[in-house]
């Protein structure tokens, strides 16, 4: 049976979990990492102490497990970019995090193009996706080497080889969604004509070998760290969806083998691309969400996000948030948006500012999943839903609460990984079906809606209409 290890390198830190044979996790480790946040709407982090982070947890886990493994996988960022000399492998840059806004002025550059990009990549032209980080770098820090995604430069480093997969370039504003292969027109238009590109990999295909974890093992099954939970929570068909509760909270849904265009302001991009067929999702995006919590720590309004649930109020008290810390996303596109209070009197407390955040972030999430049942032009049934923010009762609540749908919490803090060694089964077994290479599993807990749809969508109108003051 195949032994994996799954790497996952996130924003705030880098897991490493191996997966025996069974689906069993043999062992796990995590090192922290910490991005930088400058003014100006920086975000970056330091390249090789991202490297450092992937290797260090990577070999504690193996050697915690004290087994040899078949394969390695990597679930990446999506969007954080660097430049980097191909020869040395030396960075020639910082990463600049997918949160990073400093390329908003050349995406309004560009914003004449923005319809035809969108009816091409199927994405919004934001300073999100890679392309205008990449142009960025090449305008702002250096013209040396290659600048592509994360995953690239750490997948280089460990086989040798310049590849990236198919889920991480379909987030990039250059890639044609349809064929997912680099658009030479749309490089041209980010000014990236010359440069040189990664090849594309399927999500099962090996991308070489690596003995950075002790013996030699081959690397494969890459994928972006949003699509590997949504394998692992099994969402395999057409209307399935989840969301992590991570640094930000992220909504998809799958599509099946049809690449759907938003008409509602959300992202289309890969799934995956396993066993010779593409699956598409559509994805919206809340920038913060645990990032949103320790902003609430540094206030001292909460020790750890384990408080949440002891420290906020049973109600808001009439104080409603929009906690665009980082901006907005889908469906406003605004990274210029905000953060607010509203409602508050004399008789707020931190702990209705601590229940308004939560329900905020609810909130942002319930507008995903309208604007997604309008895409998908049928509602959303259920919600699976994992990341550390799962473990707030109150946020939960109001998740179910506001989108209407039972949500089920997926047992294991571990989805992306998980997902990743899926698809690294895949890689290493052909002709398994992605199915069969899913940990079957149950929901640690199910939220059902206690709200009226009266009370709900009462709440939600209020909502709205200060999260569209803002923009």
């Amino acid at each position: 049976m195949t032994t994996v290890l799954a790497i996952d390198q996130g924003t705030s830190g880098t897991k490493a979990v191996v997966v025996g044979g069974d689906g069993e996790i043999l062992a796990l480790s995590e090192v922290t990492v910490r991005p930088t946040y400058l003014p100006g709407g920086g975000v970056e982090h330091d390249p090789e102490a991202v490297l450092d982070s992937v290797l260090r947890a990577g070999r504690v886990a193996v050697n915690t497990a004290n087994v040899d493994v078949d394969v390695v996988t990597l679930a990446n960022q999506g969007e954080t970019v660097l430049a980097w000399d191909p020869d040395s492998g030396r960075p020639l840059s910082n990463m600049i995090v997918w949160q990073d806004r400093r390329s908003e002025s050349i995406c309004a550059e560009l914003r004449e193009h923005a319809d035809d990009i969108a009816a091409r990549t199927g994405l919004v032209l934001d300073p999100y996706f890679s392309a205008p980080k990449q142009a960025w770098v090449r305008r702002e820090v250096t013209t040396e080497g290659v600048v592509t995604t994360s995953d690239s430069w750490l997948l280089h480093r460990l086989t040798g080889e310049f590849v990236t997969d198919a889920s991480t370039a379909s987030r990039s504003l250059v890639v044609d969604l349809d064929d997912v292969a680099w658009a030479p027109d749309l490089l041209d238009l980010f000014g990236l004509a010359d440069e040189q590109m990664p090849s594309i990999l399927a999500c099962d295909e090996v991308a070489g070998s690596t003995s950075a974890f002790g013996g030699s093992a081959v690397v494969g099954g890459l994928v972006v760290d949003q699509q590997a939970a949504l394998v692992a929570q099994a969402c395999l068909q057409p209307g399935e969806a989840k969301c992590t509760f991570g640094t930000g909270a992220f909504l998809l849904a799958n599509t099946g083998h049809e690449a759907v265009r938003s008409s509602a302001g959300l992202s289309s991009s890969v799934a995956w691309q396993q066993g010779g067929s593409t699956t598409y999702c559509l994805d919206g995006q809340v920038y913060t969400a645990a990032s949103a919590v320790q902003w609430l720590e540094r206030l001292t309004f909460i020790d750890t996000a384990a408080d949440l649930d002891r420290v906020a109020a049973d109600d808001a008290g009439g104080v409603l948030c929009v906690p665009a810390l980082a901006g907005l996303a889908a469906p406003w596109w605004r990274p210029d948006a905000t953060a607010t209070f509203t409602g508050m009197t004399l008789s707020t407390g931190s702990e209705h500012l601590v229940r308004a955040v939560l329900e905020g972030i609810a909130a942002q999430v319930a507008e995903l999943a309208t604007a997604m049942n309008a895409d998908l032009e049928r509602p959303l049934q259920r919600l699976r839903v994992d990341g550390g923010l799962t473990q707030s009762r109150v946020l939960m609540q109001a998740v179910a609460d506001l989108m209407r749908i039972p949500v089920d919490v997926y047992p294991s803090s571990h989805a992306t990984p998980l997902g990743a060694a899926a698809l690294a089964r895949c890689a290493v077994t052909p002709g398994l079906a992605l199915e069969d290479a899913i940990i079957p599993w149950t929901p640690v807990h199910t939220y059902e809606p206690q709200w009226s749809d009266d009370r709900a969508e009462e709440f939600s109108a209020r909502w709205r209409a200060v999260a569209d003051a803002q923009v």
